[in-house]
């Protein structure tokens, strides 16, 4: 089994303005059109067996379209949807109580995107309330190429927050993702702050840009178990990144692991 643990689509009606729009900005080309049926076909050409997408909502307003949206394509035709939740978004505790009664099993936050840094209160309340609740949470970390300039979830701050979450705590269940190897373009503090951990890093966007042996020693230091295959999809080839991936000097087993097992085991596949 593969799974592809972060990808993004839009509705079909604005796919194109907001791929287009988004090339621009990030001066980087999309790999698929935007769409769902354009990223289906990029799994069946890959070998990827299921797709986690994760929706951002860059202001409240948005909450109930983009969510409702995710669960009419959940779990359908390898498609896994998580939810979406702006820091701003009124009654968090109540907002995240009706994504997990939608049967979605996480949502994604994009500090970048939704201005707002990851140890801010708002922020680690949803995370907090998210854990509690049984839901994944996965987090943009490190630099946005899209939004260079402030860099809303570096690794030292990320630690920081999992310290307040898990004080005191010794037995842990990560359900918190840090995206991008911990931390994009971060790499060297991720493995000076993040490292070891309870959390698991996705690979997305990180195949080709993080030095190999940097890429295979957070691998190892941190535990293949808590790593987590993943593209960053239209933004990385998903065919490319399993080539890529299979590629590396890794173990059988650990590719077993990241490519689908570590994700099989939180998503209940």
């Amino acid at each position: 089994m593969i799974v592809d643990f972060h990808t993004h689509i839009f509705p079909e009606k604005i796919a194109s303005k907001t791929i287009a729009a988004l090339e621009a900005k990030a001066n980087s080309k999309a790999f698929t059109d935007g769409t769902l049926a354009s990223l289906k076909r990029s799994m069946a050409d890959a070998g990827i067996d299921w797709s986690v997408v994760l929706p951002v909502v860059t202001k409240p307003s948005q909450f109930e379209t983009v969510n409702q949206y995710a669960a009419s394509i959940n779990g359908k035709d390898g498609i896994l949807s998580f939810g979406g939740i702006h820091p701003d978004t009124a009654h968090p505790t109540e907002a995240l109580a009706s994504i997990k009664a939608l049967g979605l099993k996480g949502i994604k936050l994009h500090p970048d995107y939704q201005s707002c840094m990851i140890d801010d209160p708002r922020n680690v309340a949803i995370l907090r309330c998210a854990v509690s609740m049984g839901l994944m949470v996965v987090v943009h970390a490190g630099v946005d190429i899209g939004m260079p300039e402030i860099v809303h979830c570096p690794p030292d701050k990320g630690a920081a927050v999992l310290d307040q979450l898990y004080a005191g705590q010794t037995d842990v269940t990560p359900r918190i993702v840090f995206a991008h190897t911990g931390g994009w373009h971060c790499w060297d503090d991720v493995e000076r702050c993040l490292v070891g951990k309870p959390i698991y890093l996705d690979i997305s966007f990180s195949l080709g840009m993080i030095p190999e042996e940097q890429l295979l020693r957070i691998i190892r230091r941190h535990g293949a178990d808590k790593i987590l295959f993943a593209t960053d999809s239209p933004w990385s080839g998903q065919r490319e990144s399993v080539q890529a991936f299979c590629a590396l000097p890794l173990t059988d087993r650990e590719k077993s692991l990241i490519l689908g097992e570590n994700a099989a085991r939180l998503l209940q596949l």
